[in-house]
């Protein structure tokens, strides 16, 4: 099977395309957040991978112009009208896109959410790309390990109402207690756009001049945060840390802005993703509390009382790794 284009992938999310596909072939959309963000680009090379091992599989990689619910339930009902095997999502909104994604159940379409959740009524499953209390002491651990007598550090966000983010936030928050002397200034939110994140960034540096550090969970907000450190001349005063691609943080790395970030590897994601949805539309996984479901290479995952698993820990790159990953995503 060819790859799909972005492009043809977003044409055929808005019925643009008409077939393509043989009549075998099982459909998988990956609905993403937005188009043109390097994580679910990478996401989307996962999936093809995935598509290749299966050798009957369509990959739909398609997503909103824009990080908003309303543009992925337009994408969604697209593609509800298509009538794609099976729908994965990374969801703007836990709770907005509940009822597109039921109609979509209801006309016999598999559903799952993966890297941001969707509430469960709108979904068979969710993938973690790692456990929620292991990523929210990771982010803290990034900032806490280059500050060993304490200091203030910021959270920049997503939006207000991305799923992960907030988890990962709010777990960061019960563990606080075991890094003594850090402490939480503030909490922003750049919507994933790297101009506005570039202003928060810049926002709290001014507003807390004895910042020590900006803890980014968005691939899109710690590139913009460690843009606005080396603006402001702040490398070695602020440290940039969170959740980042290695490609867009070498620069980072080299400069001092970062001195370290965490990700899971979104290849792996857009490929454990893929395999599961093809498993439970295929009827060869269940999703149900205590249920595995394979993951191809990658193992298999096991679901908890929520229907919920996690794919994998988070990974740190730092100096010392940096350039063995920034070719690769």
């Amino acid at each position: 099977m060819k790859p799909i284009a972005k492009l043809l992938a977003t044409a055929a999310a808005f019925g643009l395309l008409a077939g393509g596909a043989s009549a075998e072939d099982m459909r998988i959309a990956l609905v993403v957040k937005a188009l043109g963000i390097g994580f679910f680009e990478a996401a989307a090379k996962g999936a093809e991978e995935a598509a290749g091992e299966l050798g009957n599989v369509e990959i739909i990689y398609t997503g909103p112009t824009d990080t908003t619910a309303e543009g992925q339930i337009e994408v969604i009902n697209s593609l509800i009208a298509q009538k794609v095997d099976a729908i994965a999502v990374s969801a703007n909104d836990t709770d907005a896109l509940v009822p597109t994604l039921k109609k979509a159940m209801q006309r016999g379409i598999t559903v799952i959410s993966w890297d941001s959740g969707v509430a469960p009524e709108g979904r068979q499953m969710h993938l973690n790309p790692s456990s929620n209390p292991l990523i929210g002491n990771m982010i803290i651990k990034l900032a806490a390990d280059n500050l060993p007598e304490g200091g203030d550090v910021a959270v920049l966000s997503a939006t207000t109402t991305s799923t992960n983010q907030n988890i990962w936030i709010d777990e960061m928050k019960k563990v606080m207690p075991d890094y003594p002397g850090i402490n939480l200034v503030a909490t922003v939110y750049g919507d994933d756009l790297a101009d506005k994140s570039y202003r928060e960034a810049q926002g709290l540096m001014q507003s807390y001049p004895d910042l020590d550090a900006i803890i980014a969970p968005t691939s899109v907000g710690i590139v913009a945060a460690a843009q606005a450190v080396a603006d402001a001349g702040k490398i070695g005063q602020v440290n940039v840390t969170g959740l980042g691609l290695p490609s867009e943080m070498a620069g980072a790395i080299e400069s001092g802005a970062s001195k370290s970030f965490a990700i899971w590897n979104p290849i792996d994601l857009g490929y454990a993703a893929t395999m599961i949805a093809y498993n439970l539309a295929n009827g060869d996984d269940e999703a149900a509390p205590g249920a595995t479901i394979g993951m191809g290479r990658l193992g298999e995952v096991t679901l908890d009382d929520n229907n919920e698993g996690a794919m994998a820990d988070p990974f740190v790159y730092d100096s010392s790794n940096i350039d063995d990953f920034k070719d690769i995503f």
